[in-house]
């Protein structure tokens, strides 16, 4: 057999020769929001604020300052945007109005917007340019709003998808960065956040950590994912004029919203049952209660016991 030559093999290390971080180093950028270096999604549908909840984390992160008013920034440092859908003009307004709400010194603001008319990110030649920016910066978290207007790929296609993902956490890798991606979610949402996302299952699989926004009446639901850390019970937020900022209103603040929440807390209220039983029961495929189950979870609604789900109190 021929030996393959060192130049084509692929790297490989001994996993206890990979370096462990120190311990002073920051698993969050965002505390319970979001991981330090993480690459996710911000999911919502139209006018579900989306944008304004990708400034909060911006400003947040660039100033050090609590974000949303109650999470906190571990080791700030510069924040990297590039908004397709607003002006620059609209942005700095936001940015000004968030930092006033936040106590920041605006003027001082270590945030820079990309202000390129179009940037795609599934042509080679924008994302060198982009490679070359953050080079240049050295952002802690790279902000691209939204999905839509970066790249002209069919969102069905898991290839195409997961081809421009792909690119994304290796420029998060490469640049040790966090890179949020804005994206919108389906005109029927299913029974949980990364379920809602417009397009390929890819963008809910590839998130480290994911926020997802609904309405509900005049308040917003906050549901918060990651991959490597147990997610917090959902926000309801509002948006607070004057100035102009999203605002925590509780937590623990989602009561059933769909028809198959309240069927399976429905069918819960006979007593523990396991997901076969409640599949059966509600009439629905297994991976949506499943995946409806966790929400419930998250919610502080139900409970996982050894003899089934149930739930969290005595019915009344």
């Amino acid at each position: 057999m021929t030996p393959t030559p060192s130049s084509r093999q692929l790297k490989v290390v001994r996993a206890a020769d990979i370096t462990t971080p120190e311990e002073s180093a920051p698993a969050w950028l965002v505390e319970h929001l979001w991981g330090s270096g993480a690459v996710g999604v911000i999911g919502g549908a139209p006018k579900a604020c989306k944008s304004w909840l990708a400034l909060e984390l911006a400003v947040a992160v660039a100033s050090g300052r609590p974000c949303l008013g109650g999470f906190a920034v571990p080791d700030p440092g510069p924040v990297l945007v590039y908004a397709a859908e607003d002006t620059p003009l609209q942005v700095r307004q936001r940015v000004e109005q968030l930092c006033l709400a936040r106590g920041a010194p605006f003027h001082a603001l270590e945030l820079h917007l990309i202000l390129e008319p179009g940037l795609r990110i599934d042509r080679p030649e924008p994302v060198e340019r982009l490679r070359a920016t953050l080079a240049r910066h050295r952002p802690r978290l790279l902000i691209l709003d939204p999905y839509v207007r970066l790249q002209g790929a069919d969102e069905n296609n898991a290839t195409e998808v997961a081809a421009i993902l792909a690119t994304l956490r290796e420029i998060s890798r490469t640049f040790s960065l966090a890179l949020l991606l804005v994206h919108h979610a389906r005109k029927s949402p299913g029974s949980s956040g990364g379920q809602t996302l417009r397009g390929s299952s890819d963008f809910h699989a590839w998130g480290d950590s994911n926020l997802y926004l609904r309405r509900r009446a005049d308040d917003l639901i906050l549901t918060i994912e990651h991959r490597g850390a147990p997610a917090p019970p959902p926000l309801a937020l509002t948006l607070t004029p004057d100035p102009l900022r999203l605002d925590i209103c509780s937590a623990h603040a989602h009561p059933p919203t769909t028809a198959l929440e309240e069927r399976l807390l429905a069918a819960l209220h006979q007593g523990p049952q396991r997901l076969e039983e409640l599949r059966a029961a509600v009439g629905a495929r297994k991976q949506s209660v499943a995946h409806t189950l966790m929400s419930l979870e998250a919610s502080g609604l139900v409970v996982r016991r050894p003899d089934g789900w149930q739930l969290s109190r005595c019915p009344t």
